[in-house]
């Protein structure tokens, strides 16, 4: 789809009273340079420029229409415009999707537009920063740039808000996506990736309408280096009904998210504070190539906030080598302690060149980013002079040594809006607020962590059958079916009597383990229909009988004594994403651990691998205080087996829960000790007797 006439406009018409009014009134605020043409049926200007009675009567075919009517006017003009060629036009009136009746309107609007672009129903518009283009019915805080970050969202009003922030952000574009008929974020993406005076793009998204699309949109953004960062609100739209296995319960869409932007190479923040301050420092430094900071304040208080904040976060204040510590040390008073976080206390505070030897000497010590810790006295009632040494001895520490510097308010009233621009102007990134700005560079060092690692497999879609039901088999058919694949089971043998249970531990050997075989068991533990560790007959005889009270068929099978961890491993069908695996610390504690991570398929094996690295018990995989370590060859090896086999055409299932997948130590493979398998079509029964 091509936006580059409604992006980047020469002409614009506007449809429509009082909101179409205030878009010719922001355009000509704006200094939009084209031509503007209004058309109403009876006025004669709009906002002081003449008025057009209807299409027929424009001078041509508008690069972009903002349209400010009902909802069946909409469509109509829609059409019209199309039948002119017109470039694409931004759809003001609500009443479409996101209201039951409206839902036919919305596909008949769709079909009105055919290929020209739209945005919205139910949006805003689109302002241009860089060329004074405006589609927007209400007033902004933007100015014109000529460099800056680009912001879409499907809420207006947030946008809104954006644009009303006084914290030197330059912004190139804000655009609506409102209900996202036809044009989605993907397709804005793609739009701006054209453009080298965007910086870095911000999202606010709820939801992911064609994931397809916004993968190839977010490859052509790593190509041309364009870095992304989202907010993700909401939830998927999940099946209805309660969730049977632990994948669907553990791997919630917020986890599939967090996959599928990571998957991306797009960080994630939590709140548009973070945003804001992540694009300023994406807009001056780009991606960084670590988390290691250098931080420097006048105040221990400071100090100590900074190494506060930083606890539990992928950040370090890495210490000085001994080179490092000397080079700062010589520029300091003998009272001051060397440290990182440094407290430089306020000796040199109005002597320059000491600053600039300081600040100078911290910043060549490599870090991936250095902040000054420096807060503004209010302009309204105090003096400022005695901040000028400090701010141009950063500015000049910063451009001599050519490092990534930033300048960070504790408080963000505390740095004034044109002062931020200063700082951007020199090179220096200007953050506010000190959670919030290490949210920036836990994001930006994410970034360029994704874009230093191998391009991820195309993501394959979501299966239709998903949306069909599915069947739930027993664990029985489910071994069956892992042992089809090549991937190890225990042995043992599915029965129907007391008697039969006994022959069949006599042929496994004690220690063995009694489960009942039924297909509306899915959680063994909690329905107490398993024994464990049974080690000799009268236990089993005791333990079949229990059983055999309430099930028909048992299955007795050996213990896996050996085990190093127990983990988890599941499949799911996400409805946006497709089929995703999720690893965890497995076992009966596995929703209280709540220790998983999600990957989405197909993946490299070193996917696999980072995805193990992150759990919690990676320490149990690789021997802990002298204790075995686990066959992760031989789990990576059943990781990849399972995926290959989800992927491929024959594939009918819909949710796996392999729990627990028993790994066992160096050599001796790994063991699926319980299974629940649900396929979209029937399966068919009775394949064993024994394994």
């Amino acid at each position: 789809m091509d936006l580059e006439r409604l992006f980047r406009p020469k002409t614009v018409a506007v449809f429509g009273g009082r909101e179409a009014a205030e878009v010719v009134r922001q355009c000509i605020r704006l200094g939009f340079p084209g031509e503007i043409w209004p058309v109403h049926p009876r006025h004669n200007k709009v906002a002081g420029r003449r008025c057009y009675r209807d299409i027929s009567e424009l001078p041509g075919a508008p690069d972009v229409s903002f349209i400010g009517v009902n909802r069946w006017q909409t469509i109509e003009i829609v059409a019209e415009l199309r039948r002119i060629d017109g470039g694409g036009a931004v759809c003001y009136a609500s009443g479409f999707s996101e209201s039951e009746d409206g839902k036919q309107l919305q596909a008949e609007l769709v079909q009105a537009a055919g290929n020209m672009p739209i945005l919205g129903p139910n949006c805003y518009g689109l302002i241009n920063y860089l060329d004074g283009a405006l589609l927007w019915p209400d007033q902004h805080g933007g100015q014109r740039v000529k460099r800056g970050v680009a912001l879409f969202t499907q809420s207006s009003n947030i946008l809104l808000n954006l644009t009303m922030q006084t914290r030197g952000l330059p912004i190139a574009y804000v655009l609506a996506l409102g209900n996202q008929a036809q044009t989605d974020v993907a397709h804005a993406i793609e739009a701006v990736v054209a453009d080298d005076r965007v910086t870095a793009v911000g999202l606010h998204v709820e939801g992911f309408s064609d994931v397809q699309t916004l993968e190839r949109a977010s490859r052509l953004a790593r190509d041309r280096h364009l870095p992304m960062v989202a907010i993700k609100a909401g939830s998927s739209v999940r099946g209805a009904g309660l969730a049977l296995s632990h994948t669907a319960s553990l791997a919630g869409s917020d986890q599939v998210a967090d996959a599928l932007l990571d998957r991306l190479g797009i960080a994630r923040v939590r709140s548009l504070d973070s945003l804001i301050e992540t694009l300023k420092l994406l807009h001056v430094h780009g991606p960084l190539s670590g988390s290691r900071i250098g931080s420097m304040s006048c105040s221990g208080g400071e100090a100590m906030l900074m190494a506060d904040a930083a606890e539990g976060r992928d950040v370090s204040f890495p210490e000085f080598s001994s080179d490092q510590y000397q080079q700062v040390r010589e520029t300091l008073s003998e009272l001051v302690t060397v440290s990182n976080p440094l407290d430089y206390h306020t000796f040199n505070w109005n002597d320059e060149e000491k600053l600039y030897k300081t600040y100078r000497a911290m910043l060549s010590c490599g870090f991936d980013l250095s902040l000054l810790v420096l807060d503004f006295p209010r302009q309204d009632n105090c003096q400022w002079d005695t901040w000028h040494p400090a701010m141009n001895a950063i500015e000049r520490a910063a451009q001599d040594t050519g490092q990534h510097t930033a300048i960070l308010a504790s408080l963000p009233e505390n740095l004034p809006e044109s002062t931020a621009s200063d700082f951007i102007n020199c090179g220096i990134a200007p953050l506010c607020g000190i959670e919030q700005a290490l949210d920036a560079v836990e994001a930006a060092a994410k970034i360029g962590y994704l874009w230093r690692q191998a391009p991820p497999l195309m993501l394959p879609g979501v299966i239709a059958e998903i949306r069909q039901g599915s069947f739930i088999v027993d664990e029985w058919e489910g071994k069956a079916w892992l042992s089809e694949l090549g991937l190890v089971v225990p042995r043992g043998r599915l029965v129907r009597s007391i008697e039969e249970s006994v022959e069949a531990a006599g042929d496994i050997g004690f220690p063995v383990c009694v489960k009942a075989c039924d297909v509306s068991l899915t959680h063994k533990s909690d329905q107490l229909a398993v024994t464990l560790n049974v080690s000799n007959e009268q236990q089993l005889r005791d333990s079949a009988e229990r059983l055999l009270a309430r099930y028909d068929r048992l299955i007795v099978e050996e213990m896996i004594t050996d085990a190093v961890v127990e983990l988890i491993i599941g499949v799911e069908h996400d409805p946006q994403v497709g089929p995703c695996m999720m690893l965890g610390t497995g076992g009966i504690l596995v929703e209280l651990l709540q220790d998983v991570q999600i990957v989405l398929l197909p993946a490299r094996r070193s996917e696999f691998e980072s995805a193990l690295a992150k759990l919690r018990m990676m320490p149990l995989l690789k021997g802990f205080r002298g204790t075995s370590q686990g066959d992760t060859v031989a789990l990576l090896d059943c990781l990849e087996t399972l995926s290959s086999h989800i992927l491929s055409a024959t594939s009918s299932v819909s949710e796996l829960d392999i729990n627990p997948m028993l790994v066992r130590p160096l050599g001796k493979g790994v063991v699926a000790a319980d299974v629940l398998l649900s396929q979209f079509h029937k399966p068919l029964s009775g394949r064993r007797d024994s394994v």
